[in-house]
């Protein structure tokens, strides 16, 4: 198989046309008429995982390896020190990153992660109403998520209706209208901004909210992969956070 075949298919369920424009979703590393041997999919590359990943293979991740153009590659950077070790290993990589966003994976999380009946409103966001007390709906995202603590502002005594963006969706929070806000990263000076707004914000991880895009991607490209006698290798990379 070439990289041009999976490349279009991906493109078909979920184009790369729909990338914002800061973003690097795509080709990134390789070229359309190489062929692979082996696929992968993951949510990022780290070093360990490499070292896993068979020569000639193509590795499919949610973020994107570059994001801005690189004017020296000199192995000191997590960019340049993975890119080194793809093309040592003949491997390419193709991302998919704010285009499955809006395609499938907010969606996928918000329905069938978290359960709760989530309808489109702009592209990054879904908007559900919920009716449950804070501590009922805190709980089923711990256990949903797998997430020992959350980060909260503004704790409300009930949640009458909630927005979701997986990741980091805080520049969006001027369009938020709902009682509460599920993201990851949230900054201080965004929850002082979230506080005076009286919106209840829940930080629910960047990589817990978007490991989900494994099981997502494979299930997307099952059957894709089987009528081409191949099967796509899931891999899990490290999150950087650890706590204590």
């Amino acid at each position: 198989m070439k990289i041009r075949d999976i490349y279009n298919y991906l493109d078909s369920i979920s184009p790369f046309g729909l990338q914002e424009k800061w973003d690097n979703s795509g080709l990134i590393v390789g070229n359309m008429n190489d062929e692979f041997d082996n696929i992968y999919i993951s949510l990022d590359l780290d070093l360990d995982m490499l070292r896993k990943v068979k020569k000639n293979s193509l590795i499919i991740t949610h973020h994107p390896l570059i994001f801005t153009a690189l004017k020296t590659v000199n192995n000191d950077s997590y960019s340049t020190k993975i890119l080194k070790k793809l093309i040592k290993k003949d491997i390419s990589l193709i991302s998919m990153h704010t285009n499955i966003d809006k395609t499938h994976l907010n969606s996928y999380v918000g329905r069938e992660i978290l359960g709760l009946n989530f309808q489109k409103d702009e592209d990054f966001i879904l908007k559900a109403d919920i009716n449950l007390s804070f501590e009922s709906f805190t709980k089923l995202l711990k256990d949903k998520l797998n997430l020992k603590t959350l980060k909260i502002v503004n704790k409300k005594k009930n949640i009458n209706n909630v927005s979701l963006t997986t990741g980091s969706g805080m520049s969006l929070l001027p369009q938020i209208t709902t009682d509460c806000f599920l993201t990851g990263d949230i900054k201080y000076h965004e929850a002082m901004e979230a506080k005076a707004r009286d919106i209840c914000l829940i930080d629910i991880g960047h990589y817990e909210s978007e490991i989900h895009f494994i099981a997502l991607l494979d299930m997307l490209l099952k059957k894709y992969l089987k009528t081409n006698g191949k099967k796509a290798i899931m891999l899990k990379s490290h999150n950087p956070f650890k706590y204590i």
